[in-house]
């Protein structure tokens, strides 16, 4: 049985921009998103839906039963906003310092509407559908903690295959995705040069650990390009630079922080033994220490083949194949959805939202205080959703 999603969730469209709105106007941070988490269960008011929430952090776990047996299916939106202060002048701007900049109350609110387009049609569904709203993605390993807290034992079993949808700045209404790693992994590399302070007039009685490390926030980036492949790319930069706190002091400290992003397992492992075999030499040439701290984020987000092509098929005949792109690349930005497909077999998809009027090539990218993204999408969003779980609970 097949069903058009689309235009069921054409009639959901004004409830779901209410929503969106709603939630845009009072973004919360972090795992702690109570005013969201009750926006939410206020929506899924009398759905079929046995709920879960979260006993640390505002998660929301909504699981509905199908009539028929089948596989079980998950669907994940994540909650929170960035501290970022809003600057796009719209009439439900946000006011309290903080902005839903990553489009999480579009994510949210297409969660939603594709809860309602299921529930609608229960009694037929083939199996079970989860739908994860996830707090905490925003550098909090929100997912993780889901996970952790025993989200498949709610559900009653490991899902089959998990499905997660993210707004971008693009042409308006194209799915993008691919198969294999479509988000880089995010890392951070910190870094002390350990030597002896003195004074600035008499250096050959300290032991400056400044020059050890700018000699090596130099050799790491020939370490980068000539220590990995072209075709499994690292993106390592230095960021963050501290020493000193008197210009005719040497100190007896120097430290550096570096963003790492990653695109496979192998390169997120080999990167902290190389660079940290790399500060240890500079600092013994300089007679210092290197104290070295590795921090793997968030995992490298990896699209399973088949549940990426099977994605691809399906939006593509739902919308159309002109709005569905296989990407060519991945995009060295994270997602801790990634802790999901790393437990079952998925496909992480974007959606681009870009309203009208403007370039797309211009537009406000997430994160930026002034980006748009146009909630007229939203039953697509809500369609897209509702009809990935239908088709592959057809599967089995």
């Amino acid at each position: 049985m097949t069903i058009d999603f689309t235009a069921e969730a054409t009639a959901l469209s004004t409830e779901l921009i209410d929503l969106r709105r709603d939630l845009h106007r009072n973004p919360e941070l972090g795992l702690d998103l109570p005013r969201t988490q009750q926006r939410i269960l206020e929506a899924l008011a009398g759905l079929p839906l046995e709920i879960t929430t979260g006993r640390g952090i505002s998660s929301v776990l909504a699981v509905l039963r199908g009539g028929r047996p089948g596989p079980t299916i998950l669907l994940r939106g994540d909650m929170d906003a960035l501290p970022v202060v809003e600057a796009t002048g719209l009439d439900f701007a946000s006011t309290n310092g903080n902005m839903h900049a990553c489009g999480h109350d579009l994510h949210v609110s297409g969660l939603v509407g594709a809860a309602k387009l299921l529930s609608a049609h229960q009694d037929d569904l083939a199996g079970t559908v989860a739908f994860m709203f996830q707090p905490g993605e925003e550098g909090m390993g929100g997912a993780k903690d889901m996970l952790d807290e025993g989200m498949f034992a709610a559900i009653g079993t490991k899902p089959d295959a998990a499905y997660a949808i993210h707004v971008a700045p693009g042409a308006p209404g194209t799915f993008v995705t691919r198969p294999g790693t479509i988000m880089a992994g995010a890392n951070t590399f910190h870094l002390t040069m350990h030597g002896k302070g003195g004074h600035s007039s008499r250096p050959q009685d300290a032991v400056d650990p400044i020059r050890p490390l700018l000699e090596f926030g130099q050799a790491v980036y020939s370490m980068v390009t000539g220590s990995f492949s072209v075709f499994d790319p690292i993106v390592a930069e230095v960021t963050q630079l501290d020493a000193g706190t008197a210009v005719n002091v040497i100190p007896g400290t120097a430290s550096l922080a570096m963003s790492v992003r990653t695109l496979s397992a192998e390169t997120t492992a080999r990167f902290p033994e190389l660079a940290t075999r790399l500060a240890e030499s500079i600092a013994a040439a300089h007679g210092c220490t290197a104290e070295v701290v590795w921090n793997e984020q968030y995992p490298v987000t990896v699209n399973d083949d088949a549940e990426a092509a099977f994605t691809l098929e399906t939006l593509a005949q739902t919308f159309g194949p002109d709005r569905v792109v296989s990407a060519p690349d991945p995009v060295m930005g994270s997602e801790d959805f990634s802790y999901v497909l790393e437990e079952v077999p998925g496909a992480f998809v974007f959606l681009f939202v870009t309203p009208e009027g403007i370039d797309p090539e211009t537009a406000a990218v997430n994160h930026s205080p002034e980006v748009l993204f146009d909630d007229a999408h939203l039953p697509d969003q809500a369609a897209a959703l509702a009809t990935l779980a239908w088709q592959r609970s057809l599967r089995g």
